[in-house]
Parts: structure tokens; sequence; C-alpha cells
């Protein structure tokens, strides 16, 4: 037996990266590190924010670019390449996928994080998992849960509905642990309903593994533990990195009964389990991987989050075309977030380079701003930009965030580009209209001027292929395909969070409930910049033959897509639901499904999206559990959630529980048993029949106050309740 001293010791790191060998176990030390689009293991010692230099790995787009390629496949290709990285470089578990919801486009981190979606995050994110996975390499997905910004993140306290915390915040997690099986899940820092998540009984025990079956390693976020004590008790297994007071907080509590021996076994167990099975893929492993395949792989995966915002037809642009390049950063690029998950990238392709290489000559290029801090230009930068952009066709113009305006650990200030970008388009635009802006950006920005230039191209964040990527869009070697899977709104002030985004020392309350992203802008009515699921293409797509069938285990949406271009392309049709009449608040439409296909000019093809009944459910307060309610839903298929092509209806066999009428009932759900119609019109001398404005006023009375009304007794009149509910039940 290992002693018991050992088994809490590895319950904690035994440095910043890794987790203590027990020989007596036959355990041995294993190496976890960052991130989720690379692998950063660092050189020397070590640290958390990045500052450290690490070990080159490709560096493959984050999730913000590879969430616009919509393609599942896609993300378990990197995964693979991912976990073949790990293997060559000695690192057992990758910290990644993060697939916290983008609330706010201002949150710091949001360029790790897939979508404002829940479907999108859960599929993209096992998607990912299952990749790196395959190769024997563990994933640690995170931050569990409801880590929404970076203000006050290890402190602040999350106060969100039961409701909105089941079908928002947390269910993108469920899809990935019951899709994928993730080795590890990174609890958060924060407090969720007043609770630390580390801490969260609730969160880490009865949802994650009495619920949803989770079979693996609960991890802290590094530095997330108060008290392993209670850390251990609520379902946390592994403190990173180990406090070792906190570790002797453990022995103290084992000597007095404050913890049983049971839950340091437990918790020793799971984590003996996974190094061992980490260990065991990693003996024999090569000590390299291929680089050209691997920045190839990049490259490609690139072009397919690149998203075609806006164009006029000036897009794609011919050779021969006369352009300008301003903006450092097509000469620097932007292609990952700061902070934790810096990657020091295998090589690194910049966009100036290539396309001057598409061309085939050189290319007036004039930097015009600087992208860091702290850096000086020459005095006649703006006057050098300016004059390139005088004798061009078209000017292409690199604008975007620095890495001073997003990071890990603070949320920006604002959603708007720098103010000194701003003015230099509009002094390029006063010398020439014909403007083609080209984004890198980690999370949505404001685009005030989208109606004055000729087309927008949003790159988010491209990783090391990025540069590469991007000529080939502009100069169609490519077909833009990508859609972006945030809202980008006119104001940052129509965004559904904004008057309870970030909150203060009281906490964060997620005031907007059910209405984040798109539900919300769609509940108000509110115009978009772009919106949820926009994506234009150098072809056009035509969408017939919607299909709408209730098969068994869900419903059965079919369509034909047609390319009705004269260029090959790829479209990404979503399905969005929704019910006509329902007892509970809705939003107007919910994604629910979407698929992807790639056609020659004039091809089209038939398209299918499974929608499972468990899709169409939702959290019920009143009953503590997931319920599909029945009724009329209607399906909408489209290219985007305001570009909606078709729609068709069905009905649904729900699976609501029997609700028992009880005193707190209210007369409206006593009026849908007729039994009970016909008890309320009588009372009092039938004082409610015939008169439909006063039943209206009763509607939302509870039965105890017919009680009176009645001239019964309380006890007479919940027998008669009893003897209804017995002919229901």
């Amino acid at each position: 037996m290992v002693d018991v001293n050992a088994r809490i010791r590895l319950t904690g790191g035994s440095d910043f990266w890794h987790t203590p060998a027990v020989p007596e176990a036959g355990v041995p030390e294993l190496m976890w590190t960052d991130g989720p689009h690379g692998v950063r293991k660092q050189t020397g010692s070590s640290d958390h924010v990045g500052i450290n230099d690490s070990e080159p790995a490709t560096c493959f787009p984050p999730a913000v670019g590879l969430a616009s390629s919509w393609n599942p496949d896609a993300l378990t290709e990197v995964g693979v390449a991912l976990g073949e990285e790990c293997r060559a470089l000695g690192v057992g578990v990758l910290l990644g996928p993060g697939m916290n919801i983008k609330r706010s486009p201002l949150c710091g981190r949001n360029f790790e994080y897939f979508s404002e979606d829940p479907l999108v995050a859960g599929e993209l994110a096992s998607a990912l998992v299952k990749g790196i996975q395959s190769q024997g390499i563990g994933t640690s997905v995170k931050h569990f849960a409801v880590n929404n910004q970076e203000t006050d993140r290890m402190r602040r306290d999350s106060q969100v509905d039961e409701r909105t915390l089941r079908e928002i915040y947390l269910r993108g997690f469920g899809r990935v642990v019951l899709s994928a099986q993730p080795w590890t899940i990174m609890c958060s820092y924060n407090k969720v309903n007043g609770t630390f998540a580390s801490e969260n009984h609730w969160l880490l025990t009865e949802v994650l593994r009495d619920e949803w079956g989770f079979e693996g390693v609960v991890v802290s976020d590094w530095g997330a533990v108060w008290d392993r004590v209670r850390a251990l008790k609520a379902g946390l297994d592994l403190e990173m990195p180990a406090n070792q007071t906190h570790a002797e907080g453990v022995q103290a509590a084992l000597a007095s009964g404050d913890i049983d021996e049971a839950a340091i076994d437990q918790a020793f167990g799971r984590v003996e389990a996974i190094v061992k099975r980490a260990a065991a893929s990693l003996e024999g492993a090569p000590d390299g991987f291929d680089v050209d395949a691997h920045h190839e792989l990049a490259r490609r995966v690139a072009r397919e989050c690149i998203v075609l915002l806006s164009n006029d037809g000036v897009l794609p642009l011919a050779p021969e075309v006369k352009v300008a390049v301003v903006g450092e950063f097509a000469r620097t690029p932007r292609y990952q977030g700061a902070g934790s998950s810096r990657v020091n990238p295998t090589r690194l392709d910049n966009a100036l380079d290539a396309i001057r290489e598409v061309v085939g000559h050189d290319v007036p290029f004039a930097p015009g701003f600087t992208t860091a801090a702290g850096q000086e230009l020459p005095a006649t930068a703006l006057e050098d930009a300016i004059a390139v952009a005088r004798d061009a066709d078209v000017v292409l113009a690199f604008l975007g965030l620095g890495e001073n305006h997003e990071s890990e650990g603070y949320d920006r200030d604002n959603a708007d580009l720098p103010a000194e970008q701003l003015a230099l388009l509009d002094d390029i635009l006063a010398v020439n209209p014909n403007v083609v802006v080209v984004l890198s950006n980690g999370s949505s920005v404001l685009l005030p001027f989208a109606d004055r230039v000729r087309a927008v191209v949003e790159g988010w964040l491209l990783g090391q292929g990025g540069g590469q990527a991007i000529a080939d869009v502009l100069y169609g070697a490519v077909n833009p395909s990508g859609k972006i899977t945030e809202t980008i709104p006119h104001r940052l002030q129509d965004a559904p969070s904004y008057l309870n985004f970030p909150g203060d020392a009281t906490g964060v309350r997620y005031g907007e409930g059910l209405f984040v992203g798109y539900r919300g802008y769609d509940a108000s009515g509110t115009d978009v910049a772009f919106p949820f699921g926009h994506g234009l293409s150098y072809t056009s797509f035509a969408y017939s033959d919607l299909s709408v069938t209730a098969v068994d285990g869900g419903v059965r949406v079919a369509l034909t897509v047609a390319n009705t271009g004269d260029r090959a392309g790829r479209e990404v049709v979503q399905v969005y639901a929704s019910i006509g009449a329902s007892k509970v608040t809705r939003v107007p439409r919910e994604l629910k499904g979407f698929a992807s296909v790639t056609l020659e000019p004039g091809a089209s093809a038939a398209v299918e999206v499974f929608v499972p009944s468990s899709e169409l459910a939702y959290w019920s307060v009143v009953d503590h559990a997931w319920v599909v309610e029945g009724g009329e839903y209607t399906f909408e298929v489209g290219s985007s959630s305001r570009d909606l092509r078709a729609s068709g209806t069905v009905a649904v066999a729900g699976d609501e529980p029997f609700r028992p009428l009880t005193l707190s009932s209210t007369v409206a759900e006593g009026m849908a048993v007729p039994a009970f119609a016909e008890v309320v019109t009588n009372l009092a001398g039938g004082i409610f029949s015939g008169d439909p404005d006063l039943m209206r006023m009763m509607e939302s009375m509870p039965l105890a106050a017919l009680v009176g009304f009645s001239g019964q007794r309380q006890s007479d009149f919940e027998a008669l309740l009893d003897r209804l509910n017995a002919t229901r039940a």
C-alpha cells in the first residue's frame, strides 16, 4: 500500500508544469503544458504568463479562428497534429481547448474561445479533443465554469440563474464530456453562485460526474485552489501548482478526521490513471515531428477560418491590379493571443511577402502605425501611407488589435479599433475610395467604416500560416467560406450583456439570462453590423426542397444546396429551431445543427442534419430536469441567423413530466385540466362563468386564493385536487 503522504503528494504538482513521481506506485513524473492551439513547452525556468521562451512548435489558428471554419473535421486534424507534437516534445497533457461562452466582446480572452453559442463551442471542442486524445495525449477542457471575463477573474462571483446556467454556460461542456470524454477538466478561478469553482461540489461532482459521467481528472486552473481539503471534498483531484501549505492542511485534516482517506484515494487513483496512460503513450515516442507538413496544415486550416464580411465585387483581386499595402500587421502579423497560450512558432508567414509572391513583384508598403506599445514611427509615417495609397488602384489596409489591447489577465476597455488606425483609414479614404480592410483581432470589433470601404475581410488570429492564407483569399486562389460565430454589433451598448459586464465587488450578474449573443439581438430586434453565422463567398448558393420530418429520436432536416455561381465553394448550412406557443420564456430561434458542403459551379447536393430530441429540450426549473415541450416546431435553414432561406414545421412529441395540481398552482394551470375547469366556473355561484376579462385577471392567482371564494375548507379543496390528480396520473 502506498503511503498516504505519497498519495497526498500526487494531488498537487511538483512544480509549475509537472505532476510528481511516486516511485512506490510506479507513477512517473509527467509534464502538462499550455496551450490550446500549439504546444508551449517552456525551456529553462517555468512561468505561467509566457515570459520565458518555449520550444518551437506549430502555432495553429486559435479558437477564434478555428470556430469560423465550422469544420469539425479540420479541428480533429489539428488535434491529431497537436497530439503528435506533444509526444515529440514529451508533454502528456495539453491544457485546452478553452470553450467558455463569448458573453461580451470585451472579454480579454475571447481569442481562446469558440463562440457565443454552446452548440458550436461543444461540437468544435469535441472534435479537437478527439484529435489530440487519439494520439494518447490528454486534454484539459477549460475553464469550468461561467468564466466569461478576465476582470477580477480569480475572485469574482458569477451569479447566474439555474436555467441560463444549464442551457448556455454548461451545455457545451456537457456535450464534450458525453461525446469525447476528455482526460481532464480544468476548473475556473471564479465563484459560481457564491462558491469557488474549485470547491463547488454541485459543479464538480453532482453535475460533472454524476449527471454527465465524467471519468477523468478535475485539475485546478493555476492558482485557483484556496483550500485543498474543501476542494478534494468537492471533487477536485489535482491542484496546480501545489501549495505546500495546502498539502499540509490535507495531512492535518486527515489526522483530525475532517477528510476521509477514501477522498484522497479517489483523487490519487484518478491522477495515477491518466499519468500512467500518458506515460505509456510517450514511451518510444519520436523526438521530432513533420514541421513542413504541420505548417502546411496550419495554412490550409487558416484558409477556412477567414470570413469575408462584405464585398462589393472588388475581391478577388487580379494579380495585375496595382495595389498598395498599408498597416504594420501586413508585415508583422498578429497571429495569436497574449498570455499563457503564446506559442513559439516553427516559422511565420506574413501577408506582405505572400502578396508580393502572388503578383510577382514588389508592392508599395507603408506601416502607418505601430502594433506594440513603445515602438516609434518615423515622422513621415502618415504622409508615407497617404502617398502609397494615392497612387494605387486598390489599397489593402491591414488593421487590428495589438497584444496590448487584448490578453489573458484583463478585459478590453472598449470594442473599437485603435483611434490612430481609424484616423489613418479616414486619411486613406480621402485620397482613394478603393480600400479593402483586412482585420487581425481576437474578438469582434466595431466597424463604423464598413459601408465606406469596398470590402472587409475578417482575419481574426490565424496562426503561423495566416499570412499566406490571407493572400490566397484576397487573390482568389481560395474561395472564402468562413462564417462568424459571434455577432458583430453596431454599438457596444447594443450587446445584451452591456449593463451587466464586468460587475463589481459584489459579483457579476448575468442579468441578460438566456439572451446571450444572437439570442438577445434577435429578441430585441436590434440591428447588427454582421449577424451570427454570416460570411460571404465568391460564389452563390441556393437552397431548395426543404423537408422537416419527425423520426425516431429527433427531427430530420433535409434540403438541396446548389452552387449557382461560377466558382467552386463551400457553404455552411445552419439549422435553427423555435416553438410557437411555449409555456416558458424562449428566444426567437436557436442553432440546433449545421453541416457544410463543397460544390463545383452548377453542382448541387443533398444536405441532411439530424437534430436529436435532446437538443430541443429546455431546462425546467420546476422539475430540475431537461424537458422537451410538445408542440409545433419551426425549423429554419440558412446562411446565417438572419439570412434564413427556407422553413418547415413539424409536430414534436413532448416528454413533460406529470405535474400535479397543488394549492400553489395557478388558475391558468388548473384551467388546462378540463375537469378542474368545470370546478372553477362553478365556484362562488359561477362568478367566473361568462366573464373572460375576469378570468384573464385571475389566471396568475394561486389556487390557494380560491379556497375562500369556494366556501370550502382548505382540506376539502385539497381533497378535490387529489381526486383530480388521481384521474390524470
